[in-house]
């Protein structure tokens, strides 16, 4: 697992990509984003290099645009994880907690989260949170929905659907 974080710019996908490209490395999951004005990268690489070597190639590219670099050994299991069934979203007034008091009531009835994205919003007069989670549902929508009516009291609206996953 490579991991990278660093300020946001442009060219970093696509350095660090054609470096690992050039070394004949294989891409699995990825997941790149913007978080405030940083950007972080994880990917899965398969690689024949050892992780010194993998480190190497990358650290003019890492030292050039700035880049933190870690690199984990892990197993990559690609296809053989969860699918996720269920998409909650939670938006409104942003104060502490909100990450919190959600993913524990999902977790008293058994939600196993497999992707969580969060957001800021609105104006710092008016600030506003923005989280989207899927994951794998043990219970139905309707359920699910009755516990997260806890969250009223938060000032934020709950939405809770099923996924509807065509697999081909």
């Amino acid at each position: 697992m490579l991991t990278l974080v660093g300020n946001d710019q442009t060219t970093i996908v696509a350095r660090v990509t054609q470096a690992l490209f050039l070394q004949k490395c294989q891409l699995g999951e990825t997941s790149m984003m913007r978080l405030g004005n940083n950007f972080t990268i994880m990917m899965m690489v398969n690689t024949n290099l050892e992780k010194v070597e993998l480190q190497s190639l990358l650290q003019a590219t890492t030292d050039e645009l700035h880049l933190n670099l870690h690199i984990d050994d892990i197993e990559g299991k690609l296809h053989q994880h969860e699918t996720p069934n269920t998409r909650v979203t939670v938006a409104g007034a942003d104060k502490p907690g909100i990450i919190a008091k959600t993913t524990s009531l999902l977790a008293d009835v058994g939600f196993n989260i497999l992707d969580l994205e969060s957001d800021v919003g609105g104006s710092i007069q008016k600030p506003i949170y923005i989280l989207h989670i899927e994951g794998k549902s043990p219970v139905e929508v309707e359920t699910l929905q009755q516990s997260l009516n806890k969250l009223a009291t938060e000032q934020v609206d709950v939405r809770v659907s099923e996924i509807d996953l065509v697999l081909g």
